[in-house]
């Protein structure tokens, strides 16, 4: 804490954000006078916060979830995510927040506890996770009104995108204002930002961090959404991580990259003398038999199965192949000390704390129950006569329920309330008559 009121110091800073992910993995929290978070420094907030849908409304179980009385939690600020507010006024800075219940535990309801418990299970068998997330996002037109469909953002030569370009230089320069402040910002939090790359939507880019430790990168992942929507408003644009946020063009994901490494050695243990190992399959065959139960935490929002379909460069099927990205389980070409997979099926939208734990919570039970997967496919995987994962949010949540392994080592209580909120989210959406309801069935059933 020396060292950390040293850089307030230093920094002349006024202000801190004290924050913590939702269920959404949006920041809620408190401003915080310097002086009044350093007297204080562990603050309070409701525990219901974690329990809120996307609308601001609760689960029908809402009361078997948190207590009647509304009562608070204890935040403990982890000194490791401490970082500058570069895009504030004043000088400010923002920390985020383990959450603790009145029994000094950590809240079973936090994602970053959910994420901390999958860790502190390879952590007792000598394991290390290494991820690495790549995020999509769109820039858009300024959109106030829901009623109007969101159109890509203008670039500076004041046209508006039209065709696929992908991994195009030029296409990204378009958005160079954009893209330098967003670095900027990112180099001022310690962000571990590295390529950047144009996707095949219209304004819709890529950007891949740096691998390492998971919490650390689902922190980062939390702090960079907040980042890109603050520099692209600065230029007068939005961006969002809605999974589809536009009918014709494609969806928007969060590719996960993992392996496992030796605690003690740091050896990837994915691999064995230059060929992937037993480990590896048995990781890999956990993420086949798992992901359909899990696919609830990679794809939280009614909106996120819209990007699941056919011919729409997203993952469908439960297949794997060696750099093949038509499957939703790919691995990529490496040196054998970077053996890796990646799980193409989180989208943009997800909870980071949340999709992390849930693909490690996948492969740790494949570990566990020394599973098998399939063989790879090769060249295009073969066409599904449907898709082979669940179609709505709805549908998704009735598979996690069902599967008793994944709901004990998520947290029987926070699957409860996941679930809870989530329907409670899918209930308000399914009230909600669409305009193409109302196009071909007005007059026609």
């Amino acid at each position: 804490m020396t060292e950390f009121e040293a850089f307030l110091k230093e920094h002349s800073i006024t202000e801190i954000e004290s924050t913590l992910a939702d269920m959404t993995g949006n920041a809620r929290g408190k401003f915080y006078p310097t002086y009044k978070f350093l007297a204080e420094l562990f603050g309070r907030i409701p525990e219901t916060i974690l329990v809120q849908s996307v609308t601001g409304d609760w689960a029908d179980n809402h009361y078997e979830l948190v207590d009647a009385s509304d009562r608070d939690m204890e935040l403990h600020p982890d000194p490791n995510t401490f970082r500058l507010v570069p895009w504030a006024d004043e000088p400010t800075a923002q920390i985020i927040n383990d959450c603790y219940d009145k029994s000094g535990q950590l809240h079973p309801l936090s994602s970053r506890t959910i994420l901390r418990n999958i860790l502190a299970l390879y952590a007792k068998e000598g394991i290390t996770p290494v991820i690495a997330p790549e995020v999509e996002f769109y820039l858009i037109d300024p959109n106030t009104d829901p009623d109007y469909e969101l159109k890509p953002a203008v670039g500076r030569s004041g046209k508006r995108e039209t065709s696929r370009r992908s991994y195009s230089i030029d296409a990204v320069n378009e958005f160079n204002p954009v893209i330098d402040t967003l670095y900027s910002y990112c180099e001022a939090q310690g962000l571990d930002v590295d390529t950047l790359i144009h996707e095949s939507g219209a304004a819709q880019m890529e950007i891949n961090f740096i691998h390492g430790d998971p919490l650390d990168l689902a922190d980062q992942v939390f702090v960079f959404k907040r980042t890109l929507r603050e520099a692209a408003m600065k230029h007068g644009m939005y961006a969002t991580f809605m999974a589809k946020p536009m009918q014709h063009e494609p969806g928007s994901a969060m590719h996960i990259h993992q392996s496992l490494v030796d605690s003690k050695t740091g050896k990837n243990l994915f691999d064995n003398n230059g060929s992937p190992s037993d480990l590896f399959y048995n990781y890999l065959g956990g993420l086949q038999k798992y992901t359909p139960n899990a696919i609830s935490f990679f794809a939280p929002n009614v909106n996120s199965y819209r990007r699941f379909s056919p011919e729409m460069a997203a993952p469908i099927n439960m297949q794997w192949g060696f750099d093949n990205r038509t499957a939703g389980l790919r691995i990529p070409f490496s040196a054998p000390e970077g053996t890796r997979i990646e799980n193409r099926f989180p989208g943009a939208d997800c909870n980071p704390y949340l999709a992390i734990a849930a693909t490690l919570a996948c492969g740790y039970l494949g570990i566990k129950q020394q599973l098998q997967p399939t063989e790879p496919v090769e060249g295009k995987t073969p066409p599904s006569e449907e898709v082979e994962i669940a179609r709505t949010l709805e549908e998704g949540l009735r598979l996690l329920e069902e599967c008793q392994p994944l709901c004990d080592i998520m947290g029987e209580h926070f699957v409860k309330a996941f679930m809870g909120v989530k329907r409670s989210e899918f209930e308000t959406f399914n009230r909600v008559i669409s305009s193409w309801e109302r196009e071909h069935l007005l007059l026609n059933v």
